[in-house]
């Protein structure tokens, strides 16, 4: 049989495989621990923590979604920054992380910088004469975020990666917002892929997972070692319910982001509406780099009202849309960065990387648009 495709190895992950039973779908291996067949004599798996049938199963269809050599699955999207700060970066090194970074992502870089584990530099990754100069300065690990998180920003991994490595960087991208329906990171030079599989992924806003995919068997030997020393792996039944989310992902992927695209042209047409941000509109600042570099434009949509009172009504008077952090889910969400996502992040640093207090994130979900667009439309002549 030739090769099979992306969409169909998220359907048939797993499926079909068990030898005991045949069962169609693999049984969920709940079991903390495991027999050695003998003296000295271990068998494929020892101790959950270390490793789980289901979750070894979840990561590896991820990975092959990803282009990856293999992936290991954590306890949340947060495990897997972990495991990559501390597998990746050596003490004294340079992190160097978007300025406009998801607030989780930089309150851990941040924490740990303080604590003097490591010196962390933010950088416009859409701006070379940001980020050329601090890769040339040698940085150990270079984090991408692409489309950011909530302004949708796009890089161009492929010319990051290039000269990260040619100054023996390690590249790790988080490919939580376009998934690797839209986006293959690894294909481009990234070195590790980190993903909140809690998020489109998994898909039904019911459990906290996270993934770390590695583009080299060492790299996973390395990173999979670091997981389980930190005892951050995830749990069984997560995986088993990431498995199930992971067969109807395209499906969700494709119908969200349908959505996303109609949403984003009604809210440019809206007076009370500052900005759109959305890589699928010709206004976009990077529509032609996310053209060029990946497949679609994703299902998140943010925009920008007056100020924060616009936005505090704007966010109570929605019914459809849930006031709730998190997304990818097939429920749409909205949420304030300001006062949610990001509400760690400084509040200089959140106006230098442009979340104001109007501005607003919506995470679609695979409703029937029109009902989405009415929701919205009565919340905004509220505003």
């Amino acid at each position: 049989m030739s090769e099979l495709s992306r969409v169909t190895k998220a359907v048939r992950a797993g499926i079909n495989t068990d030898p005991v039973f045949g069962a169609v779908v693999p049984p969920i291996q709940l079991s903390s621990t495991y027999t050695f067949s003998g003296y000295d004599e271990r068998r494929e798996h020892v101790y959950s923590r270390s490793s789980n049938p289901t979750r070894d199963l979840l990561g590896k269809a991820i990975a092959e979604l990803e282009s990856g050599y293999d992936g290991l699955i954590t306890s949340s999207g947060t495990g897997a920054c972990l495991v990559c700060v501390e597998a990746l970066l050596p003490v004294g090194g340079t992190l160097l992380a978007p300025f406009d970074c998801y607030g989780g992502s930089w309150r851990l870089f941040d924490a740990k910088a303080r604590k003097g584990h490591f010196e962390l530099r933010l950088v416009d990754f859409t701006d070379e004469s940001s980020w050329t100069p601090a890769i040339a300065d040698q940085p150990s690990l270079v984090w991408l975020e692409s489309p950011s998180n909530p302004l949708l920003r796009v890089s161009d991994i492929a010319q990051i990666a290039a000269a990260a490595k040619a100054v023996g960087a390690t590249v790790v991208a988080d490919n939580t917002f376009a998934t690797p329906a839209l986006l293959r990171p690894i294909e481009l030079g990234a070195d590790v892929v980190v993903h909140s599989v809690t998020k489109y992924l998994n898909g039904h806003s019911d459990l906290v997972a996270g993934a770390v995919v590695a583009a080299t068997q060492d790299l996973h030997t390395e990173l999979s070692w670091w997981a389980n020393a930190l005892g951050v792996t995830g749990s069984a039944l997560d995986s088993y319910l990431s498995l199930r989310g992971l067969r109807t992902f395209h499906l969700r992927m494709a119908a969200a982001q349908q959505n996303a695209a109609e949403i984003a042209d009604f809210l440019v047409q809206q007076p009370t509406v500052r900005n759109v941000y959305y890589p699928g509109l010709k206004t976009h600042p990077s529509h032609e780099l996310a053209t060029r570099q990946q497949s679609g434009y994703g299902a998140i949509v943010s925009f920008e009202l007056a100020d924060e009172a616009a936005a505090a009504s704007f966010l109570n008077s929605t019914s459809l849309f849930c006031l709730a952090e998190s997304l990818g889910g097939v429920e749409s969400l909205v949420s304030h960065p300001a006062t949610m996502t990001h509400q760690a992040v400084p509040e200089a640093l959140r106006e230098a990387a442009g979340i104001t207090p109007g501005l607003i994130r919506l995470s679609i979900g695979v409703e029937d648009v029109a009902d989405l667009i009415t929701d919205l439309s009565q919340a905004l002549a509220n505003v």
